[in-house]
């Protein structure tokens, strides 16, 4: 017989349809509990017992929460790094995904835990999260403008593009086509206005015209919104020094279509006047071959070796300004 209908005991059908097996240890959730609290005495106690070392890594039910989990999870989700650390010692596994795709890692980063992420990501946490899970740990920092945590993800190597988390396609050949630019961590940092994320997020190699080094079929966006993420700068009303900062890094500017832009509103914010000076101004004049030139050397490296230009053998201030520091 197949599984009853929830009724009116919820906890009881969760545990039944997503705890691990087998189920009479899922009424036990002494281990889950102490990680909840934080008690770092009573997992100690706990996790000299085989038994309960065995069950390390299994989710379940536990005292406050309705949704199953692993300690560690639960752990990370409270904020208590010393937990954290010590789960992952005893042999907890960093990327195990909740009934949602969540890791450790995303839900210590949703609730705002900067040690708890960092203790993760030196265990080895993936910095991307799951695939299964429609956001990223990177997308939530620049959306909330953590850009403390988007440093730690991004110098234990997050991709600061969205290629890693695209829907694949039905039909030949199979490829990850960004359809939206909603998804992408440059443009919710625009849409809340987060300056430093937005910056950190260039620096780090995001592509400055999709957020994306796959196919992008732009003829899939929606109707009325933005073509291409300085579009989506202007549309949002954000200051003149995120047009600056596209223009830096090699945006191009033709894709959009500025003869139409003006005060007036086209999205839910008014363009910036400043911002639209500015960009009109960078579409009017050529680029400085000073400029071009930068972008063409930190393209050449590609943005995973960035982090290799302090060690290459020139002088501090071309190293600075190939790091737009």
């Amino acid at each position: 017989a197949g599984p009853g209908p929830a009724g009116p005991n919820l906890k009881e059908w969760l545990r039944e349809q997503f705890c691990d097996h087998p189920l009479e240890h899922c009424e036990d959730t002494r281990l889950h509990d102490a990680a909840y609290v934080g008690d770092l005495q009573t997992l100690r106690s706990l996790l000299q017992e085989e038994s309960y070392r065995s069950r390390i890594n299994e989710k379940s039910v536990w005292c406050c929460g309705w949704l199953p989990c692993t300690p560690l999870r639960i752990a990370a989700t409270a904020g208590h790094g010393n937990c954290v650390d010590f789960l992952i010692r005893k042999g907890a596994e960093v990327d195990l995904v909740d009934v949602k795709g969540q890791t450790a890692l995303y839900v210590a980063v949703v609730n705002g835990h900067l040690e708890c992420a960092q203790i993760l990501l030196e265990a080895g946490a993936d910095p991307n999260g799951s695939r299964h899970h429609r956001s990223t740990p990177v997308y939530h920092a620049a959306r909330v403008g953590r850009a403390d945590i988007l440093k730690a993800l991004i110098r234990y190597g997050a991709d600061v593009d969205v290629n890693h988390h695209l829907t694949p396609e039905v039909r030949p050949p199979f490829s990850r086509r960004l359809t939206s630019l909603v998804v992408c961590p440059l443009y919710i940092s625009a849409a809340y206005h987060n300056l430093q994320c937005f910056k950190l997020l260039l620096q780090a190699g995001a592509n400055p015209d999709f957020n994306c080094n796959g196919p992008v079929n732009t003829q899939g966006f929606y109707r009325g919104s933005p073509g291409c993420v300085m579009d989506a700068v202007l549309r949002h009303g954000c200051e003149a020094a995120f047009v600056s900062l596209l223009v830096e890094f090699g945006a191009n500017l033709s894709l959009v279509k500025w003869e139409s832009l003006g005060p007036e509103s086209r999205g839910r914010r008014k363009v910036d006047p400043e911002a639209l000076q500015v960009f009109k101004e960078a579409r009017s004049i050529p680029r400085t071959l000073l400029g071009l030139c930068r972008v063409a050397v930190r393209q050449a490296l590609g943005k995973y070796r960035l982090h290799l230009i302090p060690s290459l053998p020139l002088p501090d201030p071309i190293k600075k300004f190939l790091l737009y520091e």
